[in-house]
């Protein structure tokens, strides 16, 4: 298998983010067209960016963490189980969304809103059979240290590949949108992405059971 595969893989959950209306560009475009300035489009992305960093950095700090304690044998079929159950969730509740209850927010209140929506959508437990994939598993101790620092080198690297591939899509769509587009195309050419990506969740507990 290709050394590069899961750096595109990471990549492309990355963008698959940014094309999903509900994680950022749609409110970006909102706060656009509220103000009828482009650079309120453009404002929006930093914080819709760091919130959804901050998820995904969470969910691979805990990972990393329990990798400390845990072998990867021992990780998989729980990480396995925590992505199918997660998607069977979405499956049953397609609308568990955060709530909020106006389109005029700051900095703080944007940032908070991107990191609650990426958990939601359970955006960085999707990385897991990518990290797991990545993790030197090696049985002799003065390896170990070397091992885990080369891992958390690659668990920062994931979180800003991932990042930046979302924020560089949401960005291109926004603008999109805000410049030609305009919102009304969501009634016309509505894909039902929630449904997409509860089957991408529970295919890729499988395929943490199969790598």
């Amino acid at each position: 298998m290709s050394p590069a595969w899961p750096w595109i893989a990471v990549a492309a959950l990355g963008a698959y983010h940014g094309i999903d209306p509900s994680m950022g560009w749609l409110f970006a475009v909102a706060l656009g067209l509220q103000e009828r300035r482009r650079s309120k489009v453009v404002w929006a992305l930093g914080p819709i960016a760091v919130g959804h960093l901050a998820s995904i950095a969470a969910v691979v700090a805990i990972i990393g963490g329990l990798r400390l304690f845990f072998a990867i044998d021992y990780l998989r079929p729980i990480g396995a189980a925590a992505l199918i159950a997660f998607g069977l969730f979405r499956f049953a509740w397609p609308r568990a969304h955060p709530r909020w209850v106006a389109m005029r927010v700051n900095a703080a209140e944007l940032t908070l809103w991107s990191f609650l929506m990426a958990s939601a959508h359970g955006a960085g437990l999707m990385l897991f059979p990518i990290l797991i994939g990545m993790t030197p598993n090696s049985a002799h101790a003065h390896h170990m240290a070397a091992a885990n620092a080369h891992t958390a080198g690659q668990a920062i690297a994931v979180v800003l590949v991932h990042t930046g591939a979302m924020i560089a899509v949401t960005g291109a769509i926004a603008m999109l949108v805000y410049e030609w587009v305009g919102l009304a195309v969501l009634r016309s050419a509505w894909i039902n992405l929630d449904t997409i990506w509860a089957g991408a969740l529970v295919a890729a507990g499988i395929l943490s059971l199969l790598i």
